[in-house]
């Protein structure tokens, strides 16, 4: 990217969860769900002293996309890590089961989500498990209908029960700040030690989990530029492909074909030489 046009441009790593809906809609079109003055927050926080938030940390957002009517629903990763629980997590499902319905109706609709999240709130434990079986499954109703496109910009990137949801999504779109994956480095390292993974080492977790690591492996069909408008464009652009002949989830075949040449212990440079390719 040239200096002018880096100077110019509008970072979205940098936009917090109300701005990054607003950037991904048609100019003009936001109107936010369930906002914080609604005052719909968690239960459970101020028992454990913790501060909460009104909106729990998602935002959900009605307005078009390409003039298409849509939803984006954004996870606030300033919030608790953008983790999910009890109300977090219905929102985020109830927002979903809501597109559905329009789908089911034969209303067009275009629905984004839009991850910064560690997975699953810690202190709200089983509620927020439950949460995440609940959007897991309305992802997987919705993208029988209509494509279901995700959005990892960073930097906290997408991970636990949210990156199952990643995986679930019908078009993934990732900057090179993103990163994705299951365990978060700090996790391995605090149950397998330093010596497996040193979270503190960036070239490393980046080469791992990194947007531009998921995408020359397969994992990520998008990579874009750090740009809000870019990144705007390319979802529009997803929706036009339309949803995919079979959805990543559902290659079951091919996952276990590629598990099959795994090396025991594959560096990230070795992934891609391995895997870069043979994209279905």
């Amino acid at each position: 990217m040239s200096v002018p046009a880096l100077m110019s441009r509008t970072s979205f790593v940098e936009l917090n969860a109300r701005e990054r809906a607003r950037a991904l809609l048609d100019v003009g079109s936001f109107r936010e769900l369930l906002g914080p003055f609604d005052r719909i927050e968690s239960p459970w926080l101020a028992r454990q002293n913790i501060v909460p938030q009104a909106d729990d940390g998602v935002v959900v957002a009605r307005g078009t996309i390409g003039g298409v009517a849509a939803v984006v629903i954004a996870i606030e990763g300033a919030f608790q890590g953008g983790s999910t629980g009890e109300v977090s997590g219905a929102k985020i499902a109830g927002a979903l089961e809501l597109a559905a319905k329009d789908a089911e109706a034969g209303k067009p609709i275009r629905p984004v989500l839009v991850f910064e999240t560690g997975g699953v709130r810690l202190q709200e434990a089983n509620l927020g498990l439950a949460a995440m079986a609940d959007v897991h499954a309305a992802v997987v109703a919705l993208r029988a209908h209509v494509p279901v496109v995700g959005v990892i910009a960073g930097m906290i990137g997408c991970f636990g029960g949210m990156g199952i949801t990643a995986g679930l999504v019908s078009r993934l779109i990732v900057t090179k700040q993103a990163r994705l994956g299951l365990n978060g480095p700090e996790v391995i390292e605090q149950n397998a030690g330093v010596e497996e993974l040193d979270s503190r080492d960036r070239p490393l977790i980046w080469s791992l989990t990194g947007g531009e690591q998921r995408h020359a492996v397969g994992l990520a069909d998008d990579l874009v530029a750090d740009d809000a408008d870019a990144l705007a464009d390319a979802v529009r652009a997803a929706f036009d492909r339309g949803a995919p002949a079979e959805h990543a989830s559902e290659r079951i075949a091919f996952w276990r074909a590629r598990l099959d040449r795994l090396p025991a212990a594959p560096e990230g440079m070795a992934l891609r030489k391995l895997w870069t390719g043979d994209r279905p």
